[in-house]
């Protein structure tokens, strides 16, 4: 077969579609059965090219002890062991081996989420198997698979084609050829023709442009052209602007630290302290402090988000969209299944000078003739869920009179169709005649103004009296300005069916009805969406290739316009040059009329104007449009496959309202990122001050090297991690969106870590002094707790940014209430266990030296508390 290594590569070209189909044991018109393609799928692999960036399970966690510093420290505690007391060595590792277990953990979560998120973004391929036409996963194909194409679609792999209509295929990304390339059936004569000239073949990943096409699977994942290419490639998958700024701010805190951390070392070894035990001190505040598992933490924090965002419809495709989201000012939105729910309905009928929302059930001349009109001047049937099925504003009339209680079927056999004239663009009408009794009825629909064109009278109340046409036509015009198509019904009776049927004669003398006006309505959550927009500094902006006033309506029973708010049509907006463009693109709320390619120049101008935008779409031109936003989102129920892989981003229900969430939860994520930086380098820093300046206040070491690595695994492990499931702040959609190049350290946290660090670090030092000073033999064990519990009670204060804790309640993130409490215990279980007490080198505290800890460690909290009550009043970080 085609990825049999032993075999000589098949020149696939030459063959015709009947040898290439015996050659791969399959059908060229039933293709594999089930049963054959999933032995060749557990024989050849899945149809997936390799990423050089997975890692095994067993990687992750080796990599969890291949850091330099952890290296070092281990070396260390083993050679502290061999000379000293092997108990603090062997604990040493341990909390280091339980620390690689954490970050392995966290780790392959993340991973696993995005294999489960890789998996749902793959794409599905119509493959004949047994002779029926079935939708598969892409990545299940095997050769042998006879897989159909059509417009829109991305090749799943390296297709013979058997079968095609005007087949044409985009292979630019393959062979560099800008032009789509007209495939054929022909088999071809030469063997070593270049790819491009291969016309009888398609390859993986390259674009179907126009028409559709069948084909033979002939080869999958690594073994296709583009598998080749990808062979050649190396290198991780790229960092997310967040990883990369934090990575390179981790490169430069750690040369910080490390220079304290020689200090601390020099000044200890001067004032006699042995040279091992200052080696092991320093080295573990090293280990401790320096933050090389940020970006790592930004992927968990991303990865898991995204996961959560599936759950509401919001598939994230590039992992940096979601901590880019919080930072969208436009959002571009397509009209059409967006807004609204792609499906049209009746907004109101009129007759005998009244409008109503829709036909009454009453019987009343003129509702009940309406009725039958929209019933059986219809093509559309129902369905047999009782929904009607045809074209959408047909489907919508016939929903509309079986709502009002009449039932086609019933109608059909009083009034059946002897014959019709058929809708045509030139007449703009459509007529059916049906019997009545021993006479014929004739009902008319079609544009007001042909219609009412022909009619001599209307019908009343109480029968036919004499039209005012112009009054007729001024309603119709009125609801035309409110978006509304409008269809007008009108009725002839005749006795019998003419021989022959001619138009002219037949549509003239008619009695007019009434209207009705249709519209594709907004989906019931798109106002609350586009209002929630508003209030967090969104601006929602409307495109369709719509009507200007059908825009303009529904744009303004959304909220996005206002009253006499501007619509652009495409045909304005062709005959602005960019610089005029730019020049108004922030004042429009309301395209129409607008196609694709135009979607390129609202993305580039408002970028241009330093906005960050998102931008809907679904089809093959819309891609260029979605690769150039800022978040490109895609429609995951009526996109094409092009449109999703150029995308960042892919609504599951094609919802307006879906796209307004993910912002939200995206902001969330980026909070809870936010908040972890500021957990974990103020934790360092407190650790760094408080080792740092004992020395040069005359006091002993405060903490041994267990008491570091042990407050590094309890406190920066559990809690910190409950940090990222930490609800979004209430307030998270009334603020403004953040600017893109903001530093993660921006709106007070830079100022927050110094501060509270050396708080934290002051308030261990004082407990380091006060108890050595009334001769308390527990006071190593008492600053080891101090600064424990001082960051517990700092987490607590940091799930809000600016909301008091008293207020959010603490139970209301409860992983981070469990993580707390049993890192409390572990903590209690260090000082009051006997066998724990000669490993972590600690004695039991006695009430009073318990109560004065709880006492002093709760100041940060309080602290904390105070800064945000001031930032509440705008007296702190006032740009937050």
């Amino acid at each position: 077969m085609a990825t049999d290594s032993g075999r000589p590569p098949v020149s696939w070209h030459c063959l015709d579609s009947e040898a290439v189909a015996r050659q791969l044991d399959s059908g060229a018109d039933t293709g594999l059965t089930a049963e054959a393609a999933a032995a060749r799928l557990a024989l050849q692999g899945p149809n997936v090219l390799h990423e050089a960036g997975q890692r095994r399970p067993l990687a992750m966690l080796a990599s969890q002890f291949t850091d330099f510093m952890i290296l070092v420290l281990i070396a260390a505690a083993v050679i502290a062991g061999v000379i000293g007391e092997p108990q603090d060595a062997i604990a040493i590792v341990v909390i280091v081996f339980l620390n690689g277990i954490i970050g392995f953990v966290q780790e392959y979560r993340a991973e696993r989420a995005m294999t489960a998120l890789k998996k749902m973004a793959s794409p599905q391929a119509r493959v004949i198997r047994g002779g029926q036409t079935v939708l598969v996963d892409a990545a299940d194909l095997v050769p042998g698979d006879l897989v159909e194409v059509e417009a829109g679609n991305i090749l799943p792999a390296d297709l013979r084609l058997t079968r095609l209509a005007s087949f044409k295929v985009d292979e630019s990304a393959l062979t560099g050829e800008s032009q789509p390339v007209d495939k054929q059936l022909a088999p071809l004569g030469e063997t070593d023709l270049p790819l491009g000239d291969r016309l009888n073949l398609a390859y993986k990943g390259t674009i179907a442009t126009a028409g559709r096409a069948r084909g033979l699977v002939v080869a999958t994942g690594m073994q296709t052209e583009l598998g080749k290419i990808a062979a050649l490639l190396s290198g991780e998958s790229g960092k997310t602007p967040l990883q990369k700024r934090l990575a390179r701010f981790g490169q430069h805190l750690a040369l910080g630290v490390l220079a304290i951390c020689a200090i601390i070392f020099v000044t200890g070894w001067l004032r006699g302290e042995p040279p091992l035990t200052m080696l092991l001190t320093a080295v573990s505040l090293a280990v401790a402090a320096i933050p090389e598992a940020l970006p790592a933490v930004v992927t968990i924090s991303l990865a898991l988000g995204a996961a959560r965002m599936v759950r509401q419809n919001a598939l994230i495709r590039r992992l940096p969209a979601v901590e880019t989201l919080g930072s969208v000012t436009y959002i571009c939105s397509d009209k059409t299944g967006t807004l609204t729910q792609n499906r049209m309905q009746v907004d109101c009928v009129q007759a005998a000078g009244t409008t109503r929302p829709g036909l009454p059930t009453d019987a009343a001349m003129p509702w009940h003739e309406l009725g039958l009109a929209m019933a059986l001047c219809n093509d559309a049937m129902a369905g047999a869920d009782g929904h009607a099925v045809g074209d959408p504003t047909e489907t919508a009339l016939l929903d509309a009179a079986q709502a009002a209680g009449f039932s086609q079927a019933a109608l059909q056999e009083s009034w059946p169709r002897l014959a019709e004239l058929p809708f045509d663009s030139d007449r703009a009408r459509m007529s059916t005649l049906h019997r009545e009794g021993d006479a014929v009825l004739m009902l008319v629909k079609g544009a007001p103004e042909r219609v009412l064109a022909l009619c001599a009278n209307q019908l009343g109340e109480e029968g036919t009296t004499t039209i005012d046409r112009d009054a007729l036509l001024a309603t119709a015009e009125q609801l035309a300005v409110q978006g509304l198509r409008v269809l007008a019904f009108a009725l002839k009776r005749l006795p019998r069916v003419p021989d022959a049927l001619d138009a002219a004669a037949l549509e003239s003398g008619l009695t007019f009805i009434g209207l009705a006006g249709l519209i594709d309505p907004p989906r019931p959550e798109a106002a609350d969406a586009v209002a929630a927009c508003k209030t967090a500094g969104i601006i929602p902006v409307m495109i369709t290739g719509d009507h200007p006033a059908t825009a303009r309506a529904i744009a303004q029973r959304l909220g996005i316009v206002e009253d006499g708010g501007r619509v652009l049509t495409g045909s304005d907006l062709a005959r602005l040059s960019l610089a005029e463009f730019e020049r108004e693109v922030e004042a429009v709320r309301v395209y129409a009329r607008i196609n694709p390619e135009q979607k390129i120049r609202i993305v580039q101008a408002l970028q241009d104007k330093g906005e960050f935008v998102a931008m809907t779409g679904d089809g093959v031109n819309d891609a260029p449009a979605l690769k150039m936003a800022d978040i490109g989102v895609a429609m995951g129920k009526g996109g094409t496959d092009v449109a999703r892989e150029a995308a960042h981003m892919t609504l599951l229900d094609d919802n307006f309202a879906t796209i307004v969430l993910a912002v939200r939860e995206g902001r969330r994520i980026y909070d809870n990122i936010r908040k972890f930086v500021k957990y974990t380098m103020t934790s360092n820093s407190g650790e760094i001050w408080t080792i740092f300046l004992a020395p040069f206040l005359g006091l002993p070491i405060p903490l041994l090297p267990i008491h570091i690595l042990w407050i590094n695994l309890v406190t920066d492990g559990l809690p910190g991690l409950a940090l990222a499931g930490e609800h979004a702040e209430r307030k998270v959609m009334e603020r403004p969106p953040r600017p893109p190049q903001e530093s993660i350290f921006a709106r007070g946290m830079w100022q927050h870590i110094l501060w509270v660090g050396l708080l934290m670090g002051g308030v261990t030092l004082l407990t380091q002094a006060w108890s050595i000073h009334v001769g308390s033999a527990h006071w190593q064990s008492m600053v080891f707790t101090v600064l424990t519990l001082s960051q517990l009670g700092h987490v607590l204060s940091i799930r809000s940014e600016r909301e008091s804790l008293f207020s959010q309640g603490i139970l209301s993130n409860a992983p981070l209430a469990g993580a707390l409490l049993l890192t409390f215990v572990l903590q209690m279980a260090v000082l009051y266990v006997p066998w724990l007490n000669p490993v972590f080198r600690t004695e039991p505290l006695s009430l009073g030296e318990l109560a004065v800890c709880l006492a002093l460690s709760s100041v940060v909290f309080v602290g904390v508390e105070i800064e945000k009550a001031l930032a509440r009043r705008g007296w702190l970080y006032a740009r937050a």
